[in-house]
């Protein structure tokens, strides 16, 4: 452990750092869901996937994988933090860790990048201590240019039950000042509390962060010897990724550990124990153990967190070890160390076919963002930004007509195929089945008030005549 110490890093580019990005948005509902991830939610200030990207571009020329499902958000994200030259890896279906890395894989094969060392990095883990872990990843560089697979273990602090375990052997493979590298004895899926307990007290126990360091050759050809059948789909990726989709239909759903990492003996794994301020943020309680959440106005209660509206009053009376989770369409109340079982919730409604599962009453577009003001049976009512020099797609509905007002910003409207001028304060009437538009061709935000008024809300009573983001 080397707590809070830096050492001095290299100006050079360290490693081509890869970001996955995919989740279900179930362990911190209600605020994280299937089509927001905890990857993508504003907790601790700016998104973990934000805090991710900010590090790894301070590695190299980062790469993401992940799922077509969250392309908007990804390239909102990296349009925000102004990283448009990162490659985008869009993978049809998740098929889990092992073939989004041999997919990676093959592609940098495919562009001469098979001698470059590459780190692998979940898009949804908080790190403090930045520096600390940079010199971690710089050090396992060094590791993995000896055809070593290296995986971060963290040095646990207490006897957790939620992480799996690696075990190391007692005598180092390589060091670097307090840094030790280890061969890797066995993985160890997440212990009761006894078993975790002994592994603290024993010693050669690290948490398995899921973070992995190799160079991409040798990771090719472990994927040949222990994976073949995988390796041999995989292989017939071609270099624009244009037949993912078919390539994706025949592999396996696999984890890397399973698939690769627990098939490693000897020398071929090695692992660096290390302590960098690192979370995987599974929990809520984990988010309360790590920022103040709103103030609350506790009567005859302590110790409670509040994550929730910050124009809002909190005040709990009697109440000690409570987590309060507050969103526009959502409440929960969880006792602190038992907030694992959120996904008991998520259960629960998922088989009501809820859609608080999937989505919030807001969404991210590629052309901006909507927010749902009210949804009745008579009616439903949305405000609506549409950004800059953007525009939505030119579509009819079978099932409303819709009334928009204008709030801010000015544009103009196409309505079957005529062009209406808009600005503040104006107001449009699209009929049933006409065809229409928005479009922002100024600098500005333009937002508006839509009113909908038919028999069916649903956003998928769309026909789109021409899109720019090729939607169907």
């Amino acid at each position: 452990m080397f707590g809070d110490i830096d050492y001095e890093l290299s100006s050079e580019v360290i490693l081509i750092p890869v970001i996955l990005s995919g989740g279900s948005g179930t362990r911190l509902w209600p605020v994280s869901r299937q089509h927001m991830p905890k990857q993508f939610c504003d907790i601790f200030g700016q998104p973990l996937q934000t805090l991710t990207l900010q590090r790894c571009l301070r590695m190299g020329s980062p790469w993401i994988v992940t799922s077509k499902a969250l392309q908007t958000l990804t390239e909102l994200n990296l349009k925000q933090n102004q990283a448009d030259s990162v490659r985008v890896v869009y993978e049809p279906m998740g098929k889990n860790t092992a073939p989004a890395i041999a997919a990676l894989c093959k592609l940098l094969v495919s562009q001469r990048k098979g001698g470059e060392i590459v780190g692998i990095f979940p898009s949804d883990h908080l790190i403090s201590k930045e520096e600390a872990f940079l010199n971690v990843v710089s050090f396992a560089k060094t590791v993995a240019e000896e055809n070593r697979v290296v995986t971060l273990g963290i040095t646990p602090s207490y006897p957790e039950t939620g992480y799996g375990y690696i075990q190391t052997r007692a005598v180092s493979l390589k060091e670097k000042g307090p840094l030790k590298a280890y061969s890797v004895v066995k993985f160890h899926e997440k212990p009761d509390l006894q078993k975790a307990k002994e592994f603290i007290a024993q010693g050669s126990f690290s948490w398995n962060a899921g973070i992995f360091v190799f160079k991409v050759s040798h990771m090719v050809s472990l994927f040949e010897k222990h994976q073949p059948e995988l390796w041999k789909h995989i292989s017939s990726l071609k270099d624009d990724s244009s037949n993912l989709e078919d390539v994706y239909s025949k592999v396996q759903s696999i984890s890397i550990d399973y698939a690769i990492m627990e098939k490693l003996g000897g020398d071929e794994l090695a692992c660096i124990p290390a302590e960098f301020g690192w979370s995987d943020v599974g929990s809520w309680d984990a988010v309360a153990s790590l920022q103040k959440g709103h103030e609350i106005l506790n009567v005859k209660g302590q110790d409670n967190f509040v994550f929730g509206d910050a124009g809002k009053n909190y005040s709990m009376i009697g109440m000690e070890d409570v987590i309060l989770v507050d969103t526009k369409d959502a409440l929960m109340l969880v006792k602190k160390g038992q907030s694992q079982d959120v996904r008991h919730v998520v259960e629960a409604l998922t088989q009501q076919k809820s859609s608080l599962v999937k989505e919030h009453v807001y969404e991210y577009r590629p052309w901006g963002y909507f927010e749902i003001l009210k949804d009745t049976e008579f009616f439903k009512s949305k405000v609506i930004r549409v950004n800059p020099h953007s525009q939505i797609s030119y579509q009819s509905h079978a099932k409303r007509e819709e009334h928009w007002t204008i709030t801010r910003g000015s544009g103009e409207v196409v309505l079957n195929d005529e062009v209406i001028p808009v600005k503040a304060g104006s107001h449009i009437h699209i009929p049933l089945g006409a065809k229409h538009r928005i479009r922002n061709n100024t600098d500005a935000v333009l937002e508006f008030v839509e009113v909908q008024l038919g028999s069916y809300f649903g956003e998928d009573d769309i026909i789109r005549y021409q899109d720019d983001y090729q939607r169907k």
